[in-house]
């Protein structure tokens, strides 16, 4: 099969840094490649992937400038239509009105969401002639918000199981850990307190938001607590340095206070087989695999009590499951069997 994945310009895949979206095509990328087929991309100037054909889409730099944004749409338009006979499967993860050009046309067409899915986009699309389209979200909790119409699928976001290290045993008082953006809405103050109640040192990772008000939560509550010893700031983490810090850790604490799409970090950690405490907010639920990859609570107090509890799922049978739904080789499969039932 010969498969096209589109993503928005701005950030080079694979990426750099920073780049949710643009690591997840790299990988289907190279997995659809794998399984023998020709992968074409559409991405940023300059990406390489190792074994596909890239096909150059507006300059890195991100956000990028408002002209690169605009001039984005009519590009992948001309592309999509010039090509729209030479490919089994356009693959989108970027933005929906690339597609408009070949919505009525018979190829089989993806069109991914990993955040949250404007339902007016999408029901001013469905209005169109379309043909072969397939919505899929990163979790069923997030697809439930969409009033919109059309085929949906929930298909989770993936990893590679393969760069992280099982830590199968890891001692009692080992660390608690925080892994993301060090914003409110994340809820590292309550990561705080959690460790503090429960005696516990806590490991803290993560970007500090460049927000103003982001910025002063970090320095009101958040800084005034870093002591080095019980509370230890590590900043932001390379691929490297997650699986470090979330292998020796007795539990991910992961206390949002949003409905968060999916939240790679949980997978990420249950790939070194550290298992996650999380509030039962968005795909949480979904994603946590009660008492086998960790427990979902209601609150703090709850995340305290499990604290205590958490050392006794099995390490080594929570990265199995995890990975079971979670690795790169299954998420992929799923997407390409979406047209087949």
């Amino acid at each position: 099969m010969k498969i096209l994945l589109v993503m928005d310009p701005g950030i080079l895949v694979p990426p750099k840094g920073y780049g949710g979206h643009e690591r997840l095509v790299y990988m289907f990328a190279q997995e659809y490649a794998r399984l023998g087929h020709e992968v074409h991309l559409l991405v940023t100037t300059g990406s390489e992937v190792e074994g596909c054909t890239v096909h150059s889409f507006g300059k890195e730099g991100f956000p990028p400038k408002k002209w690169d944004a605009r001039m984005a749409i009519p590009t992948a338009w001309r592309f999509l239509w010039k090509h729209r006979n030479k490919f089994d499967l356009i693959h989108n993860f970027g933005r929906l009105a690339y597609l408009l050009p070949i919505l009525n046309d018979p190829i089989k067409k993806i069109m991914t969401y990993g955040r949250e899915i404007s339902s007016r986009n999408i029901q001013l699309i469905n209005k169109l002639p379309n043909r072969n389209l397939v919505f899929t979200g990163c979790s069923k909790d997030l697809i439930s918000r969409v009033d919109a119409g059309g085929r949906w699928e929930a298909v989770y976001n993936a990893i590679p199981f393969h760069k992280y290290t099982l830590k199968a045993v890891v001692a009692e008082d080992a660390p608690l850990m925080f892994l993301g953006r060090i914003e409110k809405i994340k809820g590292a103050h309550t990561a705080i307190s959690v460790a503090k109640a429960t005696g516990h040192r806590l490991i803290l990772a993560g970007n500090i938001s460049p927000l103003t008000e982001e910025r002063a939560y970090f320095e009101q509550e958040i800084k005034p607590h870093i002591d080095g010893k019980q509370i230890e700031y590590v900043g932001a983490l390379n691929d490297e340095q997650k699986n470090h810090y979330l292998g020796q850790a007795k539990s991910l604490l992961f206390p949002i206070e949003w409905n968060e799409p999916f939240g790679m970090v949980m997978t990420e950690a249950m790939a070194c087989g550290t298992p996650v405490i999380g509030f039962g907010s968005g795909s949480v639920p979904e994603v946590v695999k009660e008492g086998v990859t960790g427990i979902v609570v209601k609150d703090a107090v709850e995340m305290i009590a499990a604290v205590e509890k958490v050392s006794s799922i099995n390490r080594q049978k929570c990265r199995v499951v995890a990975e079971a739904q979670f690795d790169v080789p299954v998420v992929a499969a799923h997407y390409l069997n979406l047209f087949k039932y």
